[in-house]
């Protein structure tokens, strides 16, 4: 608050203006007036003059150079009975406790919008009248705020002044470096009303919506294929160019993208930067870890809409929802039997080849199929990992469990075609059949299938 020295000075400087000669200018320092025989030519001779003697601005008012004395003292005399801050003007004050009240006096015409604040309202105008004041002065670009204009000018100049305390990286936007921090703290603000997914930027919230939604507001001006996102519009657009412009210098293969050329340069250098952590287990692309990560979580967000059944990733419904369409895609070149997996395609290539990839280490057997081997290999470990129910038998075969179920069900699904007399067992129609012609010819089961 002003001291009582300086409360009279003001007093002694109103009444100068009141009685003082038409041609004198009252100045003000702190707590002492004086009085200058000086004439200003641009001043009339009618009015008063109040000189700051800090930084020798000139005021037509009393009450104005008091108020302007307050910029020097730093006195704040207005306090806010909410929040107990502080103000150096009653008009701040009163502009403030708008934020307490939520008084917005102020309403735009064309879109009756309000605001708290005069100058928020002239500044909102500008988006109807199109209006856009501040210029900048090396690529004539325009703006409609200050504030935006100087952020602007940090493109040309390079100024990075928001520095990140955590890792020192530096933005020339303050709410760039506060979305940066969310990378540290991990807050995610920003909630999908949907799905309750939870994430770190406004605009990845926007482009998630879209899968809920299915909006897919990028259009290809080729094919008109529309996308959901710029990204994937700007991948495709590649499809009808061709461009490759990123290429290996390692084995000279090229990529249209340079993050799918990041991709492959790992399979040069073996890096796998990303870690999960709740297996240590490391990958090469981030989305081999995400999709990782759902046999932690358990999360199957692959639905089939024939049976319900869920999966953990979209290839493996692609390949279920054949055994619904029946389709069978995959062709052998050799006999034109079709499958509808390339696995099993693989497989039943080497009945032609004869190739028998897998070895056992115990006694060098080979087998053309990796699960043949692994059955194999039981036999050396003695591993029984199959239990029946009903008796707690283990077996070291899955197809032994379920001839060995049998004698527990009763079920009988191999018949004899001579006498019908059924079996449990393959083996055990083939000795019968031997009563009838000596061989096994004439074996089918309960599908009617023959069996040989």
């Amino acid at each position: 608050m002003a001291t009582r020295d300086s409360m009279q000075g003001l007093d002694d400087v109103r009444r100068g203006a009141a009685g003082g000669s038409a041609d004198s200018v009252l100045t003000w320092q702190g707590d002492r007036r004086e009085e200058s025989g000086e004439e200003s030519g641009r001043r009339d001779k009618d009015v008063r003059v109040y000189r700051c003697e800090e930084c020798s601005k000139e005021f037509s008012r009393l009450g104005h150079l008091k108020r302007h004395m307050r910029t020097h003292t730093g006195e704040k005399p207005y306090r806010c009975e909410e929040c107990s801050k502080e103000f150096n003007q009653l008009s701040n004050l009163k502009r403030h406790m708008r934020t307490h009240t939520g008084e917005k006096p102020y309403r735009c015409e064309e879109c009756s919008r309000q605001f708290s604040q005069l100058s928020d309202l002239k500044t909102h105008m500008r988006t109807h009248t199109g209006e856009k004041p501040y210029r900048c002065e090396d690529c004539s670009r325009q703006f409609c705020q200050l504030a935006i204009l100087k952020t602007h000018m940090h493109t040309h100049t390079g100024e990075k002044p928001y520095r990140c305390e955590q890792c020192s990286m530096q933005f020339s936007v303050l709410s760039n470096l506060k979305t940066h921090m969310r990378t540290h703290t991990g807050e995610k603000p920003y909630r999908c009303g949907e799905c309750s997914r939870q994430f770190s930027k406004l605009s990845n919230l926007k482009r998630h919506m879209r899968a809920h939604t299915g909006e897919k507001p990028y259009k290809c001006e080729e094919c008109s294929r529309q996308f959901s996102q710029l990204g994937d519009l700007k991948k495709h657009m590649q499809t009808h160019t061709g461009e490759k412009p990123h290429k290996c210098e390692e084995c000279c293969k090229q990529f249209s993208l340079m993050g799918s050329l990041k991709r492959h340069m790992r399979t040069h250098t073996g890096e796998k930067p990303y870690r999960c952590e709740e297996c240590s287990r490391q990958f090469s692309e981030l989305d081999h870890l995400k999709t990782h990560m759902r046999t932690h979580t358990g999360e199957k967000p692959y639905r089939c809409e024939e049976c319900s059944r869920q999966f953990n990733q979209l290839v493996h419904l692609k390949k279920h929802m054949r055994t619904h369409t029946g389709e069978k895609p995959y062709r052998c070149e050799e006999c034109s039997r079709q499958f509808s997996q390339l696995g099993d395609l693989k497989k039943h290539m080497r009945t032609h080849t004869g190739e028998k990839p897998h070895r056992c280490e115990e006694c060098s057997r080979q087998f053309s199929v990796l699960s043949s081997l692994k059955n194999h290999m039981r036999t050396h470990t003695g591993e029984k990992p199959y239990k029946c129910e009903e008796c707690s038998r283990p077996v070291s075969q899955l197809g032994n469990l379920k001839t060995h179920m049998r004698t527990h069900t009763g079920e009988k699904p191999y018949t004899c075609e001579e006498c019908s007399r059924q079996f449990s067992q393959l083996g055990h129609l083939k000795s019968h059949m031997k009563t009838h012609y000596g061989q096994t010819e004439g074996v089918r089961d309960e599908a009617g299938s023959s069996v040989n």
